[in-house]
């Protein structure tokens, strides 16, 4: 191994980078390469396919992010001046570096955010341990002073930087991506190397994985900043070298400093964190009135099973009271053997909470309607033995996978049960969960388009010629003859169509999970990093992969048809104060 790319942005730099996760392992190994740090800007999003797409092609992958920090501090958001935040590069050299970078990342969110995620000196003085910092592009402070002739600013902030992550964890980042301004700057920072006795380290600024791409991604930039191509090439991407090199021609750029490609490799060898996957982390139950989490489920088992008998709700007829008791003592038996115990006696907490608050929730949905423990403690209204429900659909103990509850609560007062189990287990241990919205065939025609500023009757031609289908590809759409001629006959349309398949499925936005909601039992950002939608504080990680690294996902529906119902429940009663309409019969 004879260098390392330390620095590069994914897909999940958002309509940044270009680099496709899924692609990244595959070009470092044809560039000759044996690691790859992911670097994306403020957010650790992509961090863990990222991993997983490393390993499987046997690449070293080094996790890490770009981050702004603050001109002055993170509470400070007045105007230009706290805008933008200075870039640093840091890469986590172990557990407690990731630990690290991912309270970083969350705070940078929760407290720093001000058009951008932005952490300050205080929270990199407190979180600096385990993380190897590099100073960054063009947009880092150090170069940022040196190109302003604030050669001392320079100076003090690059000795404070080394006091901060100590000696032999910060590095002065050279990079040349045939930008006159760089030359300078990074004459200037060897300089500054010899007389700081700072080590370099050599980058490329990587935003696409081949210099074909540059054109891509400068359409990627323009549907950013709702620019068109004409307006020129994008601030910061003025050449085409932004793309993964391979180590002859990463040295040959740096033939004249060679210990800051010999560094890249030094640093590669220092960064060994791993994810480590299929732990749970539920907050625990603690006993109540001298009773252990499974002793209160029974109780509330059993004497939920006397209320439904004494209400009428169940009736001895097709089956006997035998039958609920053995089913019930085997599903307990099951779900105190698999250690779910705590989880259903959460979902039975907010359930409850909603019920005795008057806010509507639904009779059960999906597996958990196979539980009769479910519906004797209140969870669902099925009872699962009158309809012959499986428990095994729910909890089987021959394959261990999490129980599933979906519980849908009124639209209008699904917030009001999120509040409750925030209150009640404590802010930070409660977030809902990111979800991502890709550029799908249709949209990014329409987006590629007003990039490449065509007119709007034209793409719309092109895009009308999408099927309207579920999970439809610019692929499938091709294979129609319509399309195909135009494609074959145009090539300003072969031009849209080519760029849309480039960008086709990459994330374009983050935003909220219609449901997902995780419950922790230490601080959520102690395993995961956070960010905010609006007001929202959400996992930078999707569903499938917070469950990977043992969230526990609790989902909270909002159902219109709920809402309607409980209204129409409010006026029966109006005339009819006992109904009930839990009594009223199936077939009726």
């Amino acid at each position: 191994m004879d260098f390392v790319h330390l620095h590069l942005h994914s897909e999940y730099s958002l309509l940044d980078g270009a680099c496709r996760i899924a692609d990244i392992p595959k070009a470092v190994k044809a560039a000759g390469q044996s690691a790859v740090a992911i670097t994306d800007h403020g957010v650790l999003y992509g961090a863990v396919s990222f991993f997983k797409a490393c390993k499987a092609e046997g690449i070293k992958p080094i996790i890490g992010c770009e981050v702004y920090v603050a001109a002055r501090t993170r509470f400070d958001k007045d105007g230009r001046r706290d805008i933008s935040g200075n870039h640093l590069v840091l890469l986590c050299k172990n557990q407690t570096g990731y630990e690290n970078l991912i309270k970083l990342v969350s705070k940078s969110f929760t407290e720093g955010f001000y058009q951008k995620p932005r952490v300050d000196i205080e929270l990199l003085k407190k979180h600096s341990e385990g993380l190897i910092a590099l100073s960054a592009c063009l947009a880092g402070y150090i170069p940022r002073a040196i190109s302003s002739g604030d050669y001392a600013g320079a100076h003090e902030h690059a000795l404070l930087l080394n006091g901060i992550f100590g000696e032999g964890n910060f590095y002065f980042e050279l990079q040349n991506h045939n930008i006159p301004e760089q030359k300078e700057i990074n004459e200037e920072l060897v300089k500054m190397s010899n007389e700081l006795n700072i080590p370099l380290v050599a980058t490329n600024d990587v935003h696409y994985l081949r210099k074909l791409d540059a054109a891509n991604q400068a359409v990627m930039m323009c549907i950013q900043t709702g620019n068109t191509l004409a307006d020129g090439k994008p601030i910061g991407f003025e050449t085409e070298e932004f793309y993964l090199k391979n180590s002859t021609e990463m040295t040959a750029l740096f033939s004249n400093v060679p210990s800051a490609i010999e560094n890249t490799v030094k640093i590669a060898d220092m960064c060994n964190f791993e994810f480590t996957f299929g732990n749970l982390y539920l907050p625990k139950i603690l006993p109540k009135n001298g009773k252990t989490p499974s002793e209160l489920l029974r109780e509330f088992t059993f004497s939920g099973l006397k209320e439904k008998c004494e209400k009428g709700y169940i009736t001895f007829d097709a089956h006997t009271k035998d039958e609920y008791v053995s089913r019930a003592e085997y599903e307990l038996s099951v779900i105190d053997k698999m250690g779910f115990t705590d989880y259903i006696l959460i979902v039975r907490d907010y359930v409850n909470y909603a019920k005795s608050h008057g806010i509507a929730v639904g009779p059960g949905r999906g597996s958990g309607a196979g539980s009769l423990v479910n519906y004797l403690i209140g969870i669902t209204d099925v009872d699962s033995i009158k309809f012959d429900l499986l428990f095994e659909r729910f909890l089987n103990p021959e394959r261990i996978s999490m129980p599933d509850i979906d519980v849908d609560f009124c639209y209008e007062r699904r917030d009001e049960v999120i509040n409750y189990v925030s209150e009640h287990y404590g802010a930070e241990h409660v977030a809902q969960i990111v979800t991502f919205g890709t550029m799908a065939a249709r949209a990014a025609i329409r987006d590629v388009g007003r990039a490449l500023g065509m007119s709007y009757t034209d793409v719309d031609k092109v895009a009308s010629l999408v099927p309207r289908e579920l999970g439809v590809t610019l692929a499938d759409a091709l294979r129609r003859k319509e399309l195909k001629e135009l494609y074959e006959t145009d090539s300003n349309i072969a031009r849209l169509v080519d760029t849309a398949r480039a960008l086709e499925g990459m994330p374009r936005h983050a935003s909220t999970h219609a449901a997902g909601v995780v419950i922790t039992d230490n601080e959520v950002s102690s395993y995961v990093p956070l960010a905010t939608n609006g007001d929202t504080i959400v996992t930078q990680f999707d569903m499938d992969t917070s469950a990977e690294l043992g969230l526990v996902k609790f989902d909270f529906l909002g159902l219109r048809y709920l809402t309607i119902i409980d209204d129409a429940e409010r006026l029966i009663r109006a005339s009819i104060p006992n109904f009930d309409i839990n009594k009223i019969p199936y077939d009726d």
